[in-house]
């Protein structure tokens, strides 16, 4: 008798562990109404494929027409033609990243950092920068420079030519420039006098790479 109802209580037990697994189960199998539609919070499924995969060719993006351009000032139309290129592209931004750049080339440029300046500057301007660390250095002179502040940093000119896109920004800042020799001695210019100094440099991107990064292509300066 006694082995008989122990057996009947594992028979029971079985199906009510069975009952409750096909309960849970179906609870958690069960989707919310708005559950199918969650983003992709980390843009996982808008990244590029990986090789091998397939690739969905997107549509090509409309730039402004020849109408549009016309219509515009040069800045304007220089613009507009870049964002058609780069939808990411906001003036505000590239300003703020030009000003970071503008700061770290001249800080490299006292410093003589040529690897610093390599990575922000075209061949050619970095040629010219180049020549001129190697000349102080010959002679022994030392340069500092102190950005005091910059008053004024905007874009006075923009344009695509095929896939290059340049943008010319003119800063305004108050810097101290002392130029020393080996004994410490001031060359040129007064390590207690603030100038102010108004400098236009042309920023470049050939938008066809994947390379982000804007280089220094041209300097120059106003008064």
């Amino acid at each position: 008798m006694g082995g008989g109802f122990q057996i009947i209580d594992i028979v029971l037990f079985a199906v009510l562990a069975l009952f409750l697994i096909f309960k849970l189960g179906s609870v958690l199998g069960r989707r919310g109404g708005d559950e199918g539609q969650q983003t992709d919070p980390f843009g996982i499924s808008k990244r590029e494929p990986a090789s091998g995969d397939s690739v969905v060719t997107m549509p090509e993006r409309r730039g402004p027409t020849a109408e549009e351009l016309a219509s515009m000032d040069p800045l304007e139309a220089g613009i507009a033609q870049i964002k058609a290129a780069d939808p990411s592209f906001r003036e505000k931004d590239f300003i703020k990243g030009a000003r970071m750049a503008f700061e770290a080339i001249l800080e490299a440029f006292a410093k003589g950092d040529s690897r610093t300046l390599k990575s922000l500057l075209d061949n050619t301007v970095y040629e010219n920068f180049a020549g001129a660390i190697q000349a102080r250095s010959k002679a022994g002179h030392q340069l500092e420079t102190t950005i005091v502040g910059i008053d004024e940093s905007e874009i006075v000119k923009a344009e695509m030519d095929a896939s290059l896109a340049r943008v010319t920004v003119k800063f305004v800042t108050e810097q101290v420039n002392a130029l020393k020799d080996a004994a410490g001695e001031i060359v040129e210019g007064d390590p207690a006098n603030v100038v102010k100094v108004t400098d236009v440099w042309t920023f470049c991107r050939n938008m066809k790479k994947a390379d982000p990064n804007w280089l220094l292509v041209a300097t120059g300066s106003e008064g």
